[in-house]
C-alpha cells in the first residue's frame, strides 16, 4: 500500500472512530450521523447534535477516540440489501436518505466497528481499531455545514480532524498551518488597510487607498512589460445583450455563473405560468421549474431577448473589436490587452477573501494569429510569464488541460489545437516536463495553465494560455491571406497574473505583507523629529514624489518613536528621519525594514538614486548597492 492509499484508508477509518466516539459521549439516541470522508490533511464528520460542540469538548472526544482504539475492536464488512440497510439505520434520517437515493440492485456495504457501531460505507478500511494507535491526530475545528451543501436543508456540525502517520508529520503540518494563519491575506489586508468587504456587495472587494496603490502598481508593471512585446490595450462595455453571449457560447455554457440585468421587458407579470429558464434570486425558485407566479412577485426571465449580462469574461468584446474592420495577414498578430472589471456569480460558501470573488480584473489578452504564428506567439507569452514570475520570486509548473465533455466545435479542430499546445510544451519543458489534466479545458479550446508555488510550497493556478479555433468561427472573423483569400484567424486567450484580486491575495501571503520596495503601497515614510523640521520633511517628500516614488509623511506633533512605530506597523520599506543636521546638510537618516542598523548622513539625491534603481529593476532586495561614501 503506497502512502496515499495508506492515508486514505487510515483517515477514513479514523472518521468512523470519531463518529463512534461522539455517539458514545452524547448518547446514541441523541446523535444523527451524516457523512465522514477523508480530506487532504485528515478527515471530518457531520453530525446533528443536541447542543453545540466547543473547543472545550475536543480533549474528551480525542480521549474517547483513543479509548475505542485500545479496545482492539474488529472491523467487519458486510453486503446488505436496500431493505436490510434501511432496517440497520432505522432512525438515522441522513443515512436513510442516502440509502433511498441508491438505485435498485445496487450493492450496499456497511462496516461494523465492534458490535455496536455501524456505518454506511464502500470502504476499504482497516481490520482492527488498534491499527490506528500509531496514527497522530488532533481535532482542528468545528463548523456549520448544510446537509448536502443545500442551505435550505439542516445545518449540521462538522468536526474536522488532522490525521498523519506519526507525530513528527503532524507537528510539521501544524507548524505550517500556524505559518499560513500568520500569512492569511484577509488578516494582513486588514492590518495594512489594503481592502475590505461589506455585506452590501458580497464577494466584491473595496480597494482602500493603500491597496489601490498596490493594485495600480501591478497594472503599471504589466502594461509596461506588455508594451515591450507589442500589446495594445482596449476597454469595452461591462454589460452586453443576451445576443452577444449566445454567439460566444457563454449563454449555453456559462449563464448560471453570470449576473443578469433585465431589459425593458425583463420582469414578467404576476399570475403568469412561465415554462423554461427562470431566475428569481429573491424567492429562490428552481431555475428549470415551470411555475405560476404569485401576485406581487414578478420574476425575471433570462430567456427574453432584451436580457443583458454583466460580462464574466472579456473574450466576446475582443471578438467584436477585431470584427469592426477588415484585416490583412500583415497585421497579425493583433494583441488586445484588457483590464476591465468582470463579474462571476459564486455560491456564498465558495467565496474566500480575495481568492474567490464575484468582481475582479484580469491581465487579459486576446491575440489574433495565423496558425503558422501559434508556436512563436505562445513562446513569447511564456517568456513574459517567466519574467513576471521571476520578478516575484516564485516558480511555476505547466499543465495542459484537454477537451471537456461540453466542448464546442469540431473534434478534429480540437485534436489539432491540443497537438499544437503539446508540441510547444514538449519543446519548452521536454516530454514529461509538464502534467496533462484530461477534460479540464475551456468549452471553446484546450489550455495551458501555469501553477505557481508560494513560500509555503502551496500551488496556485494563475496564468493561462488558451488556444481557440471556435470563437473566431462563431463571430465570423477573417483576415486576408497572402493569396488575397479570406481565412479565419486563431485566437489565443492569455493571462499571467490571472485574477489580480487572487494574485494580490497570493503575494500578500507569499511576502507576509512585507512587499518588495517597487511594489509596496508607500515606499518611503518621512518622520520629522519635531514640528520645526516639517518644512524640510516636505522638501524631501516633494523631491521623491517628483521621481514617482510613493511617499507618506507624518507631520503630527507627537513623539518621533510613535511615528516610527506606526510606519513600521504598515511595513514601509524605508523610514526616513530628518532633524536639524539633516535639514542643514540636505541629508536623511534611513531605517530599512527588517534591518537594525540605520544609514546616517545619506545625501537626499543618493536616496533618490537608490529608490529609482529599485523601481527600475523591480528587485526583491530592499537596499541594493549603497555607495560606501555618501
Amino acid at each position: 500500500m503506497d502512502r496515499e492509499q495508506f492515508l486514505e484508508v487510515y483517515r477514513h477509518s479514523l472518521a468512523h472512530i470519531l463518529a463512534k466516539a461522539v455517539m458514545e459521549i452524547f448518547g446514541r439516541e441523541n446523535v444523527q450521523i451524516a457523512i465522514g470522508p477523508q480530506i487532504a490533511d485528515g478527515m471530518y464528520y457531520d453530525f446533528l447534535l443536541p447542543r453545540g460542540i466547543s473547543t472545550e469538548d475536543f480533549p474528551a472526544i480525542e480521549q474517547k477516540m483513543k479509548e475505542i482504539m485500545k479496545r482492539r475492536e474488529a472491523w467487519t464488512r458486510k453486503e446488505v440489501s436496500k431493505a436490510e440497510a434501511l432496517e440497520i439505520f432505522r432512525g438515522q434520517k441522513y443515512k436513510e436518505e442516502l440509502i433511498n437515493d441508491l438505485p435498485e440492485g445496487e450493492t450496499i456495504t456497511v462496516y461494523y466497528t465492534g458490535d455496536d457501531f455501524v456505518d454506511l460505507c464502500r470502504g476499504p478500511h482497516i481490520e482492527n481499531s488498534a491499527e490506528l494507535l500509531s496514527v497522530a491526530y488532533k481535532i482542528r475545528a468545528v463548523s456549520s455545514a448544510y446537509w448536502r451543501g443545500d442551505e435550505k436543508r439542516d445545518s449540521l456540525q462538522r468536526v474536522y480532524v488532522y490525521a498523519f502517520p506519526d507525530q513528527q508529520q503532524l507537528k510539521a503540518h501544524l507548524a505550517m498551518i500556524k505559518e499560513a494563519q500568520e500569512r492569511d491575506h484577509k488578516k494582513i489586508g486588514k492590518e495594512l488597510d489594503l481592502f475590505m468587504f461589506d455585506e452590501t456587495a458580497p464577494g466584491m472587494p473595496y480597494w482602500l487607498p493603500r491597496g489601490w496603490k498596490l493594485y495600480q502598481t501591478l497594472l503599471a508593471y504589466s502594461r509596461k512589460l506588455q508594451a515591450r512585446h507589442g500589446y495594445t490595450e482596449i476597454s469595452a462595455p461591462l454589460i452586453n445583450k443576451k445576443k452577444l453571449w449566445v454567439i460566444s457560447g457563454h449563454w449555453a455554457h456559462y449563464q448560471n455563473n453570470m449576473f443578469m440585468v433585465p431589459g425593458l421587458e425583463g420582469f414578467l407579470a404576476a399570475d403568469a405560468e412561465i415554462p423554461g429558464v427562470l431566475d428569481n434570486p429573491m424567492d429562490g425558485l428552481d431555475e428549470t421549474a415551470t411555475v405560476k407566479l404569485p401576485k406581487g412577485a414578478p420574476v425575471f426571465n433570462r430567456d427574453l431577448d432584451d436580457t443583458m449580462g454583466a460580462k464574466p469574461m472579456n473574450c466576446p468584446n475582443a471578438m467584436m473589436t477585431y470584427r469592426r474592420t477588415l484585416h490583412s495577414y500583415k497585421e497579425l498578430p493583433i494583441r488586445y490587452s484588457e483590464y476591465d472589471v468582470l463579474h462571476r456569480k459564486e455560491k456564498s460558501g465558495q467565496m474566500n477573501g480575495l481568492f474567490r470573488v464575484q468582481e475582479f480584473r484580469q491581465d487579459d489578452d486576446h491575440t489574433f494569429v495565423m496558425e503558422s504564428q501559434i508556436e512563436s506567439e505562445i513562446a513569447d507569452i511564456i517568456s513574459i510569464a517567466d519574467e513576471i514570475y521571476s520578478t516575484f520570486g516564485v516558480t511555476y509548473r505547466a499543465e495542459l488541460s484537454t477537451r471537456p465533455e461540453d466542448f464546442m466545435g469540431d473534434i478534429e479542430v480540437w485534436n489539432r489545437a491540443e497537438a499544437a499546445l503539446k508540441k510547444i510544451l514538449d519543446d519548452k519543458y521536454g516530454e514529461g516536463g509538464y502534467e496533462i489534466n484530461e477534460g479540464d479545458g475551456a468549452f471553446y479550446g484546450p489550455k495551458i495553465d501555469l501553477q505557481i508555488k508560494d513560500a509555503l510550497g502551496r500551488e496556485w493556478q494563475c496564468g493561462t494560455i488558451q488556444l481557440d479555433f471556435q470563437l473566431p468561427h462563431n463571430f465570423g472573423l477573417t483576415y486576408v491571406n497572402a493569396e488575397g483569400n479570406q481565412e479565419m484567424p486563431v485566437v489565443i486567450h492569455r493571462a499571467i497574473y490571472g485574477s489580480l484580486e487572487r494574485f494580490i491575495g497570493i503575494i500578500i501571503e507569499n511576502f507576509k505583507g512585507a512587499f518588495p520596495f517597487w511594489l509596496n503601497p508607500y515606499q518611503v515614510a518621512v518622520v520629522p523629529i519635531r514640528p520645526e523640521h516639517n518644512d524640510y520633511a516636505r522638501k524631501v517628500a516633494e523631491r521623491l514624489e517628483d521621481e514617482g516614488i510613493r511617499v507618506e509623511v507624518d507631520y503630527a506633533d507627537v513623539n518621533m518613536n510613535t511615528k516610527i512605530k506606526n510606519f513600521k506597523t504598515m511595513k514601509d520599506p524605508y523610514i526616513v528621519v530628518v532633524g536639524d543636521r539633516e535639514a542643514a546638510e540636505n541629508t536623511v537618516a534611513i531605517t530599512v525594514r527588517g534591518q537594525k542598523q540605520q544609514l546616517h548622513n545619506v545625501p537626499l539625491e543618493t536616496l533618490v538614486k537608490m529608490c529609482n534603481k529599485m523601481n527600475d529593476e523591480h528587485t526583491l532586495e530592499l537596499i541594493g548597492e549603497v555607495p560606501e561614501k555618501f
